[in-house]
C-alpha cells in the first residue's frame, strides 16, 4: 500500500480544502464582538485614570465558571503561535493559505469579545489577567505533532473540545449575557471542527494507514493548548468537578462522535500498520472509558457527601 508524503497529501487535499472553504463561507455568519458586551456596566479602573480598583466582591460569577473563562481566554490569547503553526504546516498559498487566514481572523474575535466582557463586568482581576497573558504569550505554543495529518487530527478534536468547553462555561456562569456570547463563539468553533474533520475524512481515503496512525497518536496523547498554563492541573480539576469539561465529556462528546464520523472501526482495506494503530486506539479508548466512569462515580459520591453535610447543619 502506497504511503503518501506530506507534500503530496497537501497537494492532493487542496481541492477538498477549496470545497470546504466555499462551504464554510456559505454558512458562517458575520457577527460583531461589541454587540455581545454590556458596555453600560463598565466603570473606570484605578491607575492612570484614577478610577476604582478591582476587588473580589466585584465579580458575580461562580468560581468554577470564572476559572474556566480565564483558562479559555488565555488559551485564545496564544493565537499568534497557533497561526504560525498552521501557516508553517499548511502554507500561505492557494486554498490552504486562504483558510489559514480566514480561520485566524475568526478566532481573533473570540479573545477580543471574552476580554471585553470580563473587563467591563469586572468578572476577573484585570491586573492578574494581563500578567498571565504576558507570561503565557511569552512562552508561546509549539505543537508536539510533526506531521500534517497529526495536526489535522488534533484540531478536529480540539475545536470540538473548545466548543463544548465554551458552551458549558456559559451555562455555568448563570449570566444570560455571557451564555449568549459563549454560544456565539462555540458556533464558530463548531464550523472550524467540521472543516478539519471533513479534511481528515478525505485523508483517510488517500492514505488510510498513515491517517489511522495519526489519529491514534493524537487521541492517546491529547492535551488542550492551554495545558502549560501555571496551575492548569488545579484549574482543570475545578472545571471537571463542576462538569464543565471532564474525561466523561472528552470521551463521549469529543472523541467518539468524531471517530464515528470517520468510521474508524468499520474501515476495511487497512494494512498491518493501520490495523496496529486501530488496535492501539481501541485499547486506549476502553481504558479512558473506565477512568472516566470512575471519575464520575467519585465526583457524585463527593457531591452526595457534601449535600448530606449541608443537610445536617440545617
Amino acid at each position: 500500500m502506497r504511503q503518501w508524503t506530506q507534500t503530496e497529501l497537501l497537494h492532493e487535499l487542496e481541492p477538498v480544502v477549496a470545497g470546504e472553504l466555499d462551504r464554510h463561507l456559505g454558512v458562517a455568519k458575520e457577527w460583531f464582538p461589541h454587540e455581545y458586551v454590556p458596555w453600560s456596566e463598565g466603570r473606570t479602573f484605578d491607575g492612570v485614570l484614577g478610577g476604582e480598583a478591582w476587588t473580589e466582591a466585584d465579580s458575580k460569577l461562580p468560581e468554577a465558571a470564572r476559572i474556566s473563562l480565564i483558562v479559555n481566554l488565555l488559551t485564545e490569547d496564544n493565537l499568534p503561535s497557533y497561526h504560525h503553526e498552521i501557516a508553517t504546516t499548511f502554507g500561505r498559498d492557494g486554498a490552504w493559505g486562504t483558510w489559514v487566514h480566514r480561520w485566524t481572523a475568526e478566532e481573533d474575535r473570540h479573545g477580543t469579545a471574552l476580554r471585553d466582557y470580563l473587563t467591563v463586568t469586572r468578572a476577573v482581576d484585570p491586573v492578574a489577567l494581563e500578567r498571565e497573558r504576558m507570561a503565557h504569550m511569552n512562552s508561546g505554543f509549539t505543537t508536539e505533532y510533526g506531521t500534517m495529518l497529526q495536526q489535522l487530527a488534533y484540531v478536529s478534536f480540539q475545536e470540538l473540545a473548545t466548543r463544548i468547553s465554551h458552551r458549558n462555561t456559559g451555562k455555568a456562569t448563570g449570566d444570560p449575557v455571557c451564555e449568549r456570547l459563549l454560544a456565539r463563539i462555540a458556533a464558530d468553533e463548531n464550523l472550524h471542527m467540521l472543516f478539519y474533520r471533513n479534511l481528515l475524512a478525505a485523508a483517510f481515503e488517500l492514505d488510510p494507514d498513515q491517517t489511522m496512525r495519526a489519529v491514534t497518536d493524537v487521541v492517546t496523547t491529547f492535551q488542550m493548548p492551554g495545558s502549560d498554563l501555571p496551575g492548569f492541573a488545579r484549574r482543570a480539576m475545578v472545571i471537571a468537578h463542576e462538569g464543565i469539561y471532564d474525561l466523561r465529556l472528552h470521551h463521549d462528546d469529543v472523541l467518539m462522535p468524531v471517530l464515528r464520523q470517520w468510521a474508524v472501526f468499520d474501515k476495511s482495506g487497512l494494512g498491518a500498520e493501520g490495523e496496529k494503530a486501530r488496535e492501539e486506539l481501541a485499547s486506549f479508548l476502553e481504558r479512558l472509558d473506565t477512568t472516566a466512569s470512575r471519575f464520575v462515580e467519585r465526583r457524585e459520591a463527593k457531591r452526595a457527601a457534601a449535600a448530606a453535610r449541608a443537610a445536617g447543619r440545617r
